[in-house]
């Protein structure tokens, strides 16, 4: 690559003499550079919408030369179509798997026809618009298609109203050049392609916050410095704004039956050169397409000058706009997409960079529909699996782990995996990046990490006897993910007030000795007349009734709450714990170390700063301790890093952390999905990569990562002990947290099934203690020996005096 040109390819903004000079560069150069550009931000995915395309009406008061789309009113033939077409044309396509609703149309038909006046009069409604904004709200009140509606030149009334119906709206610029509206031009007779009155449009779209979709149409006539005009037309509008969410580059192909009939269609090379040149204009983020049906057997070379997306597809109805140039299989494109070497990867109506920040630019009617549609970095879900459903696992994903892809080379995956490999701390980004690893990287990540795993661990997969013990669900905290504390009557879900007895605690501690069990792991709400004495007494308990069965108890907030309470330093009440029986700390409360994520989820609950400084003191006392991470719900990619970062760098610093548990947050009973406030947890595939990522982003410092049968199932654990996990932690043995959110995949798995079902995955089980030391044999032949699980008793409410009003002393105080 010319010197010249390098700097394209580093992401610099083109200056607009800078990209009138592309008109004569070299296209095999600009290709490369805006590949490369591409690839910086989008990464290995080419996405697409499956969509149901519903032409409400084909009159139009303009009349395009190119255009076979819009016709004047024929006999017997409605003008616009009835809201039972519509709503049938929709039915199918959800029937179809489709999300996305294309309503096009022409452009305001009303201004010309009577005849179009008498249909709209007898509909009800006065202007075309209108009565788009009505089929548009029956079709996602009726069938949650989300729409996209293409209704031409607008005014502000007109975007407000749509707005609330629709997730997006789009017109193509096609050309802002002048000349073509003069007369022997292609937009000659049609005062809608005025470019001034177009552009004006898209900036009133973005000044209300609007995802817009836009573009250009080639070979009709214009010059390259006027594609270039359009462009940067467009790309001013879009900085001013951020709403142009895609720029498509649309190829004219000449019609029978209409004046540009005999016209030439554009060259290949020349539509390659007006893509490589809109992504090196635009840059790296912005999404550029290129309709996949108007270049048939010449999809490889779109992208590789540089698009990211095949726009609209339809699995139902034709491209009423290219009637002669039927949409590709889905299939065939994934195939044709992947000999490219890209994923084919669904996305809405709504593009991911503009879902992240769904407050901002959708109406508020779309934002629960929204979270329920998404994964976690915007992108639909395509699949029925969440953690603690019954559902099976993609069969797709199971597919791509197993396929131990290799490590893709000297990629930018590639890269990521070698500098993990090798020990060396991620960067943020690199992480993120990892995340939105599919397809063949999704399996070059599990392989990578497996490797690892193999290279620690072995082939031995450990796990603990143990029991859970949660004493009560009485909390006077207000975490929005948490279906299984009690508070106020209006918060409460599944289940009843309890709080268990002490002799009930020293019961249930024996009744595990008695099985075998080595540890048991408590905790609870924060009950507010708890104190830092309520704990230590629950610790000398167990102690007292099993004084070789470990404490594995209390997470970081009842550790800040106990000191609070007794009005003492951290450091003094974790010694006082220590001495009174205490052995490590789950780390649980930690769901997302991120403040920005925590005061949405769980604001009065202990900060990032608090969750670590409790662990860092507890490491500095020789108390080791799990990490963990409760994700899917509100965060984005970015969060899940930083916490990753952050659990490395107190690894690095304490050494205390014996291992790290990925929780995928089970949604059913969740207060904060309840209300429509979070996703349905994670994707399968994100579920997977969290163990995958932790191995190889926490290499070497953390050597152990569990997978957690209770929210994955026996398959999503398989599929996590081939992408780098290697403990299943604990038979657990009343478990009750997960089972309130609404898992559903039992309360207690026994060390035979737990082993039975290891050696049928071609691992070799290790019983371990809790410090992932070997329990006596003794031990471990009683745990075998048991079969049925434990009995559970009920337990009526307890009464406890509150808690004394907390004393002033900062708890982190040394």
């Amino acid at each position: 690559m010319s010197t010249s040109y390098s700097r394209l390819a580093d992401q610099a903004r083109l200056s607009n003499d800078e990209a009138y000079a592309l008109a004569g560069a070299d296209l095999s150069t600009l290709m490369l550079a805006a590949a490369q550009r591409r690839d910086a931000a989008h990464g290995h995915v080419v996405s697409y919408s499956r969509k149901v395309f519903i032409p409400l009406t084909q009159l139009c008061r303009d009349v395009c030369h190119y255009c076979t789309f819009a016709h004047p009113p024929r006999k017997g033939q409605s003008p616009y179509l009835s809201l039972e077409q519509v709503l049938k044309i929709a039915t199918d396509g959800v029937a179809a798997g489709c999300k996305e609703a294309l309503f096009t149309l022409g452009d305001k038909p009303e201004l010309r026809y009577a005849a179009a006046r008498d249909a709209l009069a007898a509909l009800g409604h006065e202007t075309t618009l209108s009565y788009l904004a009505q089929a548009a709200d029956l079709v996602f009140r009726e069938t949650g298609l989300l729409p996209h509606v293409n209704p031409g030149l607008l005014e502000p009334g007109d975007i407000a109203a749509l707005r609330s119906v629709s997730i997006s709206q789009g017109i193509m610029l096609e050309s802002a050049s002048d000349r073509l509206c003069e007369r022997g031009g292609p937009h000659f007779g049609s005062p809608d392609k005025q470019p001034a009155a177009r552009l004006r449009t898209i900036a009133l779209a973005g000044e209300a916050g609007v995802p817009f979709t836009t573009g250009i149409l080639i070979g009709i006539g214009e010059t390259r410095a006027e594609r270039i005009d359009a462009l940067l037309a467009l790309r001013d509008l879009h900085e001013k704004h951020g709403h142009i969410q895609e720029i498509i580059v649309q190829n004219f192909r000449p019609k029978p039956g209409t004046l540009m009939s005999r016209a030439s269609a554009p060259a290949l090379d020349d539509h390659l050169w007006t893509i490589a040149a809109a992504r090196l204009i635009f840059g790296p983020e912005m999404n550029l397409q290129a309709p996949p049906n108007l270049s048939p057997g010449a999809l490889k070379p779109l992208i590789d000058a540089g698009i990211n997306d095949w726009g609209g597809v339809s699995p139902v109805t034709p491209d009423h706009v290219n009637p002669e140039a039927p949409w590709p299989h889905l299939e065939k494109l994934a195939q044709a997409t992947r000999a490219a070497g890209k994923e084919l990867t669904e996305r809405l109506a709504i593009y991911p960079s503009h879902v992240r920040d769904v407050a901002r630019w959708t109406d508020p009617v779309f934002h629960t529909p929204l979270l329920q549609l998404i994964d976690s970095d915007g992108y639909p879900r395509v699949d029925p699996w969440s953690p603690g459903s019954q559902e099976a696992p993609p069969a797709r994903d199971l597919a791509w782990i197993s396929a131990s892809q290799d490590s893709l080379g000297a990629g930018e995956i590639g890269e990521i995996l070698a500098r993990a490999r090798a020990g060396e701390t991620l960067t943020e980004a690199q992480i993120v990046r990892l995340f939105r690893a599919r397809g063949a990287e999704f399996s070059a990540v599990c392989a990578a990490a497996d490797d690892l795993r193999r290279q620690v661990n072995g082939d031995v997969v450990s796990y603990v006897v143990n029991r859970n013990i949660n004493y009560t669900n009485i909390c006077s905290y207000r975490c929005q993910f948490c279906a299984f504390a009690k508070g106020k009557g209006s918060e409460d879900l599944r289940g009843k007030p309890y709080d268990l007895p002490i002799d009930e605690i020293q019961r249930r501690v024996r009744e595990a000795w008695d099985r075998g069990a080595t540890e048991v792991c408590m905790q609870g709400g924060i009950h507010p007349a708890y104190t830092g004495d309520t704990y230590l007494e629950i610790c000398r308990a167990v102690k007292s009734v099993a004084p070789d069965m470990h404490v594995h108890a209390f997470s970081p907030l009842e550790v800040w709450q106990g000191a609070r309470t007794k009005g003492i330093s951290l450091p003094a009440f974790l010694a006082e714990l220590q001495a009174a029986g205490l052995g490590t700390l789950p780390g649980t409360a930690a769901e997302i170390l991120d403040d920005e994520v925590r005061q949405v989820i769980c604001h009065d609950k202990v900060t990032t700063g608090e969750w670590l400084e409790v662990m860092r003191t507890a490491h500095g006392l020789g108390l080791r301790s799990t990490s963990t991470i409760m994700f899917g719900h509100v965060e984005r990619l970015e969060h899940w890093a930083r916490h990753l970062l952050r659990l490395r760098a107190l690894q690095q610093e304490t050494g205390g952390f014996t291992e790290f548990v990925p929780l995928p947050f089970v949604h059913m009973e969740s207060p904060i999905y309840r209300k429509g406030k979070a996703r349905p947890g994670p994707t399968f595939r994100e579920a997977v990569l969290m163990h995958a990522i932790a191995r190889l982003a926490l290499h070497p410092l953390i050597p152990n990562i569990q997978a957690s049968w209770v929210k994955m199932g026996p398959l999503g654990v398989k599929a996590c002990l081939e992408a780098g996990a290697n403990d299943l932690g604990g038979t657990l043995m009343n478990e009750t947290i997960s089972r309130a959110a609404g898992a559903s995949h039992g309360q207690e798995m026994t060390a035979t099934t737990m082993e039975e079902m290891l050696r049928a995955m071609g691992r070799t089980p290790r019983l371990r203690n809790t410090l992932y030391g070997t329990p006596p044999e003794s031990r471990g032949a009683l745990a075998r020996s048991v079969t049925t699980p434990p009995e559970p008793v009920r337990i009526a409410l307890v009464s406890r005096k509150p808690a004394p009003a907390p004393s002033t002393v900062p708890a982190c105080a040394a």
